[in-house]
């Protein structure tokens, strides 16, 4: 496969790798909950690369959709190099803003991206899918990128989604009305076949051609039976169909249907026959509730239309009391749309935005969920400074309820919760000996546990009486630590300590994470244990 080159990736390729694992510090007050926590909606205030690293101990392979909308690279966003690449090149680029004249803005662009992609890869399920939202000015070099990252066999559409219904006078060749999205899987062997559920709109369309003698099937809509000139002719679709007057139709091309399909619905009363000119037109009934009594859905299409970028403004601009309190939001209606293509109302699925913006995703998530009676949750990442007064504020108003808005569903509020976390200082265990910064017991847990074994953390298993901190595919965990440089100093695992710990389970052996051990290999071996080393070492261990 074809690589794109660019200035820096030498040394962004792997820089995901030394990204440090940093404290995700709950803010209750900026929270909307009864009891903050890493398992509700989650909004978080930082820097994305740093805080995406932080949530892999919980989330890694737990995210079912991915959706970004990052700078397009225009010349005029004001966006700045941030990471701090080990690189002279790189420390150079740092905190400059990115302009047109910016001879290396791509390359910058791109070394922003890619670490990025890398993370939200890790974090996505099996049958994950990712959405990107782009424009021209770095459509083919992210999918030149993306294709690398997550394979071009994982590509699954490009999607054009018409932004615009009209278009300025300022256009010097041609009036531009779209942008793109492109989505692609995390292993698409395993993501099943796309199916759009109806939203609100296509029922009401249904519902306008209710016909009251076939009420126990619920409403329908007519779809004319011949099919388009474009199609080559088959002959088994071409055949009479007995009009109402007895006379014969004949197609001008074939019809959708075989024979014996037609016949059928002609018998139960589903084809419907309008007088012409020069004959009679035929159609049939399409009902919203099919013959297995689901609802009707369609394969989505590559084009998105209908849904325009003036309609973001507005959706801010309700909740914010007319107020313009960010520019070019995404429309609630979009997300909504990628979300019905991703994600299903039975599942609990994961969603998460890095470029959490004006909280658009989370509306979206939270608008579907009162639709389809869903339980989605998301993951909203945000690190400017309005990451409260208007990410958060947003899902905050749209929970509770917005009195001026005129969706009744809204005004009265969508429902839910989200616990607010702010990015805290990296966990660097080399501080451990000199006392600088420790770490919380839970927090070091989460590093040590995740590091040594690549599984979920769960917080709720770890019992720190008993030094307990979970339980992977081979092993028990434990962690001797306080964060208490005095008692570390004189902390050491002794054959007390290693005969006190709870039974194994069959087929398991311990984990033990501590400053130093006064056992030897027999004593280890004998109580099963994989002893690992603080603050020197944690060993990748065998999974």
């Amino acid at each position: 496969m074809a690589q794109l080159q660019f200035k820096g990736k030498t040394f962004v390729q792997n820089y995901h790798l030394l990204v440090k694992y940093h404290e995700l510090v709950p803010v209750k007050a900026k929270s909307l909950t009864d009891r903050v926590t890493l398992h509700d909606n989650l909004i978080i205030h930082g820097d994305n690369l740093k805080a995406l690293k932080a949530l892999l101990p919980l989330y890694a392979g737990k995210i079912k959709c991915v959706y970004i909308d990052p700078p397009y690279n225009t010349g005029n966003e004001s966006w700045a190099y941030n990471d701090n690449v080990s690189s002279p090149m790189m420390q150079e680029w740092l905190g400059k803003v990115v302009d047109r004249e910016d001879l290396t803005r791509h390359d910058k662009w791109l070394c922003m991206m890619m670490p990025r992609l890398k993370l939200l890869r890790e974090l996505m399920i099996e049958d994950g899918v990712i959405f990107l939202s782009i424009d021209d000015n770095e459509q083919y070099r992210i999918r030149a990128l993306m294709d690398e990252v997550f394979g071009e066999d994982n590509f699954v559409e490009q999607f054009i989604w018409k932004k615009s219904y009209g278009g300025g006078a300022k256009e010097k060749y041609v009036v531009r009305q779209h942008e793109y999205c492109l989505m692609y899987a995390r292993n698409k062997q395993n993501v099943p076949d796309l199916w759009l559920p109806p939203d609100e709109e296509a029922e009401a369309r249904y519902y306008k051609y209710r016909d009251s003698k076939f009420a126990e099937r619920g409403p329908y809509r007519i779809k004319p039976l011949e099919a388009t000139k474009s199609m080559d002719q088959r002959e088994n679709l071409v055949f009479p169909i007995k009009a109402p007057d007895g006379s014969e139709i004949r197609p001008k091309r074939q019809w959708w249907w075989s024979r014996d399909r037609a016949e059928k619905a002609l018998a139960q009363d589903e084809l419907v026959f309008t007088k012409t000119d020069d004959g009679y037109s035929v159609s049939y009934k399409q009902y919203l509730i099919d013959e297995a009594g689901e609802k009707r859905g369609a394969k989505p299409f590559s084009i998105i239309d209908k849904i325009y970028t003036q309609e973001g403004t507005a959706d801010l601009r309700s909740v914010f009391d007319d107020q313009v309190v960010l520019q070019f939001p995404k429309p609630v209606g979009l997300i909504k749309h990628l979300l019905r293509i991703a994600t299903s109302a039975e599942s609990s699925d994961l969603i998460l935005d890095c470029t959490g913006g004006s909280g658009t995703t989370g509306h979206a998530v939270l608008s579907l969920n009162a639709e389809d009676d869903g339980n989605r949750r998301f993951i909203l990442i945000e690190c400017e400074d309005y990451a409260d007064s208007i990410t958060a504020e947003r899902i905050r108003r749209v929970i509770k309820g917005v009195p001026t808005s005129k969706d009744e569903v809204l005004k009265k509020g969508l429902g839910g919760s989200f616990s607010f976390f702010r990015l805290g200082k990296a966990i660097e265990l080399e501080s451990i000996l000199d006392g600088d910064g420790l770490p919380t017991y839970k927090e070091l847990a989460r590093y040590v546990f995740y590091t040594a074994t690549g599984e979920e953390f769960d917080e709720k298993a770890v019992d720190e009486k008993k030094h307990f901190i979970g339980e992977s595919r081979n092993y028990q965990a434990f962690l001797f630590y306080e964060p208490n440089i005095a008692k570390l100093k004189n902390l050491a695992l002794t054959l007390d300590m290693a005969k006190s710990l709870p039974p194994l389970k069959k087929d398991k052996r311990r984990l033990v994470f501590a400053p130093t051990k006064y056992l030897d290999q027999e004593h280890l071996d004998q109580h099963r244990i994989d002893f690992a080393q603080l603050p020197f070492e944690i060993y990748e261990l065998t999974r």
